[in-house]
């Protein structure tokens, strides 16, 4: 039976993080850790499967190295944004996203980031990987919360679809602000975004050595995502 997702607790409250670092199971506590947080707004229905089906990729490129941990983060209509417990294998992740249908709504953005900051005080979090296609809050203050991640060693991964350029723009800040990578993408290029997924996954489990071999060996969108980080 896969884990259900807990429902966020209120306006202001960060997704029940402390129920979910208490279902973290030991394993789980001893490989590296990647938030992966997506925009399940209802523009975003379109490229909803094409993510979930590259999850597979993610666990596959951080085998070899020990393995990682994923959470997945969502956030759809108003005011609901959720997480599911940390999985060390892809199938429940993929079935947790499955049951996932995209709501108009607003972005929340900045409860993901607070969520990941929280998340990095009960322990190591390598990554908070974050796709989406819009933003609708302050600038300011996702770019600070950018800051206090770099300051705490969790970069975003920030990888951004669609013709939005001022989401883009905000994206590429929050990847540069703190110390992460961007990557655009859209439906017509899905292999973008799951080389880039496998960036993430080698650099959380192996560190930014290993994902410089990677981007040695591949080129590419991985090599882009290397130099990003290496900066």
């Amino acid at each position: 039976m896969t884990d259900k997702l807990p429902a966020s607790r209120g306006k202001g409250d960060v997704l029940g993080f402390v129920a979910e670092a208490q279902a973290l199971a030991p394993a789980a506590r001893d490989v590296a850790r990647v938030i992966f947080a997506v925009d399940a707004t209802q523009s975003r229905e379109a490229t909803w499967d094409l993510a979930t089906g590259l999850q597979m990729q993610m666990f596959d490129a951080a085998a070899a190295l020990g393995g990682i941990g994923v959470q997945l983060v969502y956030f759809r209509g108003l005011d609901e944004c959720r997480a599911s417990r940390w999985h060390l294998q892809p199938r429940p992740l993929i079935e947790a996203m499955g049951r996932v249908r995209c709501l108009a709504g607003h972005t929340q953005i900045a409860r993901v980031l607070r969520h990941a900051l929280r998340q990095r005080q009960e322990g190591r979090v390598a990554a908070l990987v974050l796709v989406g296609d819009a933003c609708e809050e302050s600038v300011d203050e996702l770019v600070g919360l950018a800051g206090q991640l770099r300051l705490v060693s969790v970069p975003v991964f920030a990888f951004h679809e669609g013709p939005d350029r001022n989401a883009e723009r905000l994206f590429r800040d929050l990847a540069r602000v703190s110390g992460g990578a961007f990557q655009p993408f859209d439906r017509q290029s899905p292999q973008a975004l799951a080389d880039a997924l496998r960036a993430v996954a080698v650099f959380a489990s192996g560190g930014a050595a290993e994902l410089q071999k990677l981007a040695a060996r591949e080129g590419g969108t991985v090599r882009q995502i290397a130099q990003q980080i290496s900066r």
